[in-house]
């Protein structure tokens, strides 16, 4: 029946009033809803901020992703690809809880809150603390040495507060003086429990218990990023980050990559394997040869969980997982400048992250990195001398510190990307974000998703153990 056809309507289903369009109030009700949805999609705007404009260039989530895209495919195009990966690519919010690693601010707030003040409630059952709580005494120790931590850059920053913890331990231990003795195992001490708080975090959390929604974003990260030319050489990944979302990624992946290390049983740091490809045999005859598709090479600038230290001669770096005990994991976020952090491995991946950017056509995108290390930022900027380098920093166009100062050059090689995200409680220089609707679609996906498909669905199952 027609909508005009109200008279033809039993009287009980008849509706009170029809409008001079023939819509109910309900029609109407309904199209306020959707038109207010509609508002609010179109009222959540980011910036695209490239061409040398200073001012923010708005686009809306409609149609500005599709133009990001493009531009982004373009950009991984160029000759020499590499992208660095900061602490906030490993955290993700679901319904405002962390089930990834939180970046080093929220780290910073948890490490330094140590030792918690009384609870007048558990005053009868004080709970135990963890084994790497600082305490009273270790407060007291690093405010006598004027590193208070209430309220200062330490209780923000935590690489701020390891930094100072090396740099401390380095005056302590080339002094005779007996109590600079006793002050060097009270650093080493403190440096442990620094250790064992990273090394809990990193594995222990809702991405050790089965949810999967960090990692998920790793993979689809690295299957939007392998497809490139084979005559284009492979790109390269740096990252600050020490967790194994990466490794973990491309194995599930089975994506091949290069990591510095060498060797099955023992693998060993050696720097020479950045200078390997791997690459597949296409005559036998006449020796050729060709790059094989998806090899990345991986660089982890601050160290990892995985990596341990010995005394094996040249090569004492091992990568062992699991490892039993944080207390020989090598982790130093922010390396301070002392013989420790400027051998090797840590002067070696440097060296790479320079001599991979500080290349002609080259383009290095960062993501969830607020340009807090100062050793990479130079390196960065000494890359901003080269007329064919591009910079592409997902990050709030608003922030202050480098990125102000960055976005204030006007400089058209220079993109910053970041505002609001498509919805609620979403913003668009998130990793979330940034690989599902910035990063390159790429038609294969499809055969992704059903070889992912025929893996879980036609493997041989376990039968429940009732069946027994």
């Amino acid at each position: 029946m027609q909508e005009g056809g109200a008279e033809c309507e039993s009287k009980e289903n008849k509706p009170d009033w029809i409008g001079p369009t023939g819509r109910t109030p309900r029609s109407f009700g309904w199209q306020i809803r959707m038109a207010d949805q509609d508002a609010a999609i179109t009222a959540r705007r980011f910036h695209f901020i490239r061409h040398g404009d200073t001012i923010s260039s708005d686009l809306d989530w409609e149609r500005g992703p599709d133009l990001v895209r493009k531009a982004i495919g373009e950009s991984l195009n160029a000759r020499n690809v590499a992208f660095l990966l900061g602490a906030g690519c490993s955290s993700l919010m679901k319904n405002k809880v962390e089930v990834g690693i939180s970046t080093m601010a929220p780290l910073a707030e948890e490490f330094c809150g140590y030792p918690l003040a009384p609870d007048a409630d558990a005053a009868w059952d004080p709970p135990e603390p963890p084994a790497w709580a600082l305490d009273a005494d270790d407060v007291a120790f690093l405010d006598k040495l004027g590193a208070k931590l209430a309220g200062t850059e330490y209780a923000r920053n935590l690489e701020r507060l390891m930094e100072l913890l090396h740099s401390l331990r380095f005056v302590f231990e080339r002094s005779k003086n007996q109590p600079h003795i006793a002050s060097k195992a009270k650093v080493e001490a403190i440096i442990r429990k620094v250790q064992g708080f990273i090394w809990e975090r990193c594995t222990d959390g809702a991405f050790a218990s089965g949810d999967t929604s960090v990692l998920d974003l790793y993979e689809a990260f690295y299957r939007k990023l392998v497809l490139r030319d084979r005559s284009l050489p492979r790109p390269w990944v740096f990252t600050t980050n020490y967790d194994l979302f990466n490794e973990r990624a491309m194995d599930r992946l089975g994506l091949p990559y290069a990591n510095g290390f060498s060797g099955v049983v023992e693998r060993r740091f050696n720097p020479a394997t950045f200078r390997y490809a791997l690459a597949e045999q296409l005559d036998l005859t006449s020796r050729k040869w060709s790059a094989v598709d998806g090899f990345v090479y991986l660089c982890k600038l601050h160290g990892s969980i995985s990596w341990t230290e010995d005394d094996h001669g040249l090569f004492p770096v091992r990568e062992l997982w699991p490892q039993d005990a944080p207390t020989k994991v090598m982790v130093y976020p922010t390396p301070a400048k002392q013989n420790s952090s400027l051998g090797s491995p840590y002067a070696d991946l440097f060296r790479e992250f320079q001599s991979r950017i500080v290349r002609e056509q080259s383009v290095l995108v960062t993501a969830g990195f607020a340009f807090g290390d100062e050793h990479l930022n130079n390196i960065i900027y000494q890359a901003l001398t080269i007329p064919t380098f591009r910079l592409i920093i997902f990050a709030d166009p608003e922030a202050g510190g480098e990125i102000a100062k960055l976005r204030a050059l006007g400089d058209p090689r220079i993109w910053i990307i970041g505002g609001d995200g498509p919805a609620e409680d979403t913003r668009a220089h998130y990793f979330d974000t940034i690989v599902e609707h910035f990063m390159p679609q790429r038609p294969p996906e499809r055969i992704d998703e059903a070889i992912r498909l025929v893996l879980e669905s036609m493997g041989p199952q376990k039968a429940p153990a009732d069946e027994f």
